[in-house]
This record gives structure tokens, C-alpha cells and sequence, in this order.
């Protein structure tokens, strides 16, 4: 079998890959706190393989953190820090996560929550409003019940890889960090949209559509090229 056809299969696992990395990006633009999937790509020589075939791999999925579009809702309970800071929530298991997503809601033991999970202030314990109060959040990321400061939003800068573990919910991945952020403003009734827009992903997945296209039609053309190489063995 000709090499060439490795090399065109491994292009179009790579291009599957990235299809479903702007397939993901392109659902959900309109989501609060998504952050886009961006796949890196290698190149490399097989080994003991031809010296003249190159394979590429998908070796590894970023995710890019920049703000995405923001949009007024007017409702006081959602929250959008500035400077790209995310909020901090405790997942289902006991470990903290992070988001972009400030759409804050009370569930029936009075904690804020976002999606369920509780939103944590900067003792690290979650945020709870007493009983009969009306919850606020000021600029400065406070959380009032009425008159009564009841704590203040945890909000963080990423650094380094991070990992996904929900759709909007991230955590420092090998080598990563989460660090406190200082004097980083909040603000209310608006919330962050996915940082992928419709248009950019839409384009993306055209052209890898196409290159995956490419890569599967010279599959095919090795394997004709193969079986005819076969016949004339057999005719001889």
C-alpha cells in the first residue's frame, strides 16, 4: 500500500478533529461564558517511515480566554467582571472551577449559584443571603443581602492551560494557575456571550470541511492507484 495513503488518512482525522472542535464553537456563540476550542496541529516524520511523508496530528486543544460580546439584560443577579477575571464555583465533587458565566441565581438554601453550583467568595466558602433579603452586588464585586455585606465574589485571572469540565466551566490545567485578581469591577445586568462568533466559525468550518474533503478524495485516489498497481502485477 502507498504511504500516501497514511498521510492522507491522518489528515483526515486531523481535519475530523477540528471539525468538531468549530462545530462546538459555532453552537454555542450565543452561550454566556463560552470560550472557544482551538486545536493545535503538528507535523512529523514516521519513524522508520519514508523520509520524504510528513503526518499531521492534532497534538493537544486550547482554549482561547479572551472576553467575548456582552449583552444588557437589565437583570441585577447577572454579572460580568471586567479584565477577563472569572468567577469561582464549587463543583458537585468539592473542587473549584471557574467561569465566565455571571448569570447568579438563589437556589433553596439561599446560596448564589451559577448553573448549580455554588459561587464561592474570597474565603473560599460559598456566598449565602440571610433569610427575607433581597440579594445585591455592587461594582466591587460585594454581595449585599439588603444592607448587610454577606461577602465578595472570588474573581480570578487564568494563566497557562486550563482544561474544560463543563461548557462553560474551566480549571487550571498541567501547569496553569488561578490567582486572586485585585480591584477588578463588576458589572450588573449584563452578561458575556460566547467569544466564537457565528460568522468567524461558520468560515472556519467551510474551509476544514474542504480540506477534509482533499484529504479523504486522495485516500481514494491511493487506493485506486494501489489496486491498479495490483493488476498489472497480475498480468505479468
Amino acid at each position: 500500500m502507498s504511504d500516501g495513503i497514511y498521510v492522507s488518512m491522518c489528515g483526515a482525522v486531523t481535519r475530523a478533529e477540528q471539525l468538531d472542535a468549530i462545530a462546538d464553537n459555532l453552537a454555542n456563540a450565543q452561550t454566556p461564558g463560552f470560550k472557544a476550542a482551538r486545536p493545535a496541529f503538528e507535523a512529523f516524520l514516521a519513524p522508520g517511515g519514508a523520509e520524504d511523508k510528513v503526518y499531521p496530528a492534532a497534538v493537544g486543544t486550547g482554549f482561547d480566554l479572551r472576553p467575548g460580546p456582552s449583552t444588557s439584560t437589565g437583570n441585577p443577579m447577572d454579572v460580568l467582571p471586567d479584565e477577563g477575571a472569572f468567577l469561582a464555583v464549587q463543583m458537585n465533587d468539592g473542587t473549584v472551577a471557574y467561569t465566565r458565566d455571571g448569570r447568579l441565581t438563589l437556589d433553596h438554601d439561599r446560596r448564589l449559584v451559577v448553573d448549580g453550583h455554588a459561587v464561592l467568595g474570597r474565603d473560599g466558602e460559598a456566598l449565602m443571603l440571610p433569610p427575607d433579603t433581597a440579594p445585591r452586588i455592587d461594582a466591587n464585586g460585594k454581595v449585599w443581602g439588603d444592607d448587610v455585606q454577606v461577602g465578595e465574589l472570588a474573581l480570578v485571572h487564568l494563566s497557562g492551560s486550563v482544561d474544560r469540565v463543563g461548557p462553560a466551566l474551566f480549571a487550571p490545567g498541567r501547569g496553569g494557575r488561578a490567582l486572586l485578581a485585585e480591584d477588578v469591577q463588576v458589572r450588573t445586568g449584563q452578561v458575556e456571550l460566547g467569544n466564537s462568533s457565528a460568522l468567524e466559525a461558520t468560515v472556519a468550518l467551510v474551509s476544514a470541511q474542504r480540506s477534509y474533503d482533499a484529504s479523504m478524495q486522495a485516500i481514494q485516489t491511493y487506493r485506486q492507484l494501489d489496486q491498479r498497481t495490483a493488476e498489472l502485477g497480475r498480468i505479468k
